[in-house]
């Protein structure tokens, strides 16, 4: 049975490849599995029938045979699981790649996050210079340990990993922030994820749907 994920009818990232479902789009890519979108306006979103795949009402959405699933992360996961190139074959460097998607979002992903919808949301508000102080703060810490880390390597842990995959789809939030920029070996490590045939193919499809919406 064919693969079908859901994504925005119409993103709120305006075609940049941010909204979850590029992270899924991505890993499928990468591992050659053809898959149907189903596209969803935000009233549909909040429906019983999306609500019953997704107890939230967001996206991405994964729906296979009978399977269902919600979460970018536990959805990567699946599909790195059960199919070559995402995840090493040696059972240290697995969990070692593991680790790192939860890194990607749990521990990266979270002040970046918080920063984009405070940008959006409260930018008019009267403390948002401090909380948007509080916020990059917090980002450049992770991001200098990040760095540190990664050093002059291609990848986090030895080949490309899923856990590569959803580091680089954290770290394009801050893509023109100038916070990204401070860390030269971070800026090419996305770089690197872009360049990738399986992301273009991805962000492709993302941008379509964008440009149909808009058209």
């Amino acid at each position: 049975m064919a693969i079908t994920i859901t994504a925005f009818e119409r993103s709120p990232d305006r075609g940049k490849g941010l909204a979850r479902d590029m992270r899924v789009r991505w890993a499928l890519e990468e591992v050659g599995e053809p898959y149907e979108v189903r596209l969803l306006s935000f009233k549909a979103m909040k429906e019983p029938a999306h609500r019953a795949l997704q107890p939230f009402g967001q996206i991405p959405t994964y729906e296979e045979s009978d399977l269902a699933l919600f979460e970018s992360g536990a959805i990567v996961f699946h599909i790195a699981e059960r199919h070559a190139g995402l995840l090493p074959d040696g059972a240290n460097a697995r969990a070692r790649a593991i680790a790192w998607m939860f890194a990607a979002l749990n521990t990266v992903e979270p002040p970046i996050f918080d920063r984009a919808l405070a940008t959006i949301l409260e930018r008019d508000e009267p403390w948002y210079e401090g909380r948007l102080r509080l916020l990059e703060d917090s980002i450049r810490k992770r991001l200098g340990d990040l760095s540190r880390h990664l050093g002059e390597a291609d990848w986090l842990d030895g080949g490309f990993s899923a856990g590569d995959l959803l580091m680089v789809t954290v770290l394009l939030r801050l893509k023109g922030s100038g916070i990204l920029e401070e860390y030269p070996n971070l800026s090419a490590y996305v770089a690197r994820g872009e360049a990738r045939r399986a992301y273009k193919r991805a962000f492709a499809a993302q941008l379509a749907v964008f440009n149909a919406s808009s058209g």
